[in-house]
């Protein structure tokens, strides 16, 4: 799903009374939560998350931005849309939309560099070809806002 699609898939969170800071809204930290809630979403499409720890590889997240759009409140329905920006032999970079779920606004968007990591040695390995094609059938190619795979001098 891209930024311009109007469907968005089913909710996956409720903002809950324990997720609400002292300004009556959504505590930061839970945003990264439900980001991450969303990025195990995403995985299963890619050949990441359970089959790829079975073939000891695993993703580690590098870098991330969040952009806090509009605020969201306790009992808010959050879905999140997920794109595959660009990706090369150890790095993958995505962005996660959350979205109120009824009503479709954008409520915050999360940019995150992902790594391919051998868990066996802890260390960054390259992505296996099958997983590259499957990048390759998911990236849009749309510039990210923030982040970037290589580090800008």
């Amino acid at each position: 799903m891209t930024e311009e699609s109007t469907a968005l898939p089913p909710p996956l969170a409720v903002v809950r009374p324990d997720w609400v800071d002292n300004n009556g809204h959504m505590n930061m930290g839970f945003y990264m939560v439900v980001f991450d809630i969303a990025t195990d979403q995403l995985w299963p499409e890619l050949g990441l998350g359970a089959p790829f720890r079975a073939r000891n590889l695993g993703t580690f997240a590098a870098e991330a931005w969040v952009n806090y759009v509009r605020e969201v409140t306790e009992g808010m329905p959050l879905a999140c849309t997920n794109e595959v920006l660009a990706y090369d032999g150890k790095r993958l970079l995505a962005v996660h939309r959350m979205h109120h779920a009824t009503e479709g606004w954008l409520a915050a968007e999360n940019e995150v560099l992902y790594l391919c990591v051998d868990l066996g040695v802890r260390r960054v390995t390259t992505w296996p070809e099958d997983v590259l094609a499957r990048f390759a059938a998911r990236a849009t190619g749309r510039p990210a806002k923030r982040l970037a795979l290589k580090r800008r001098d």
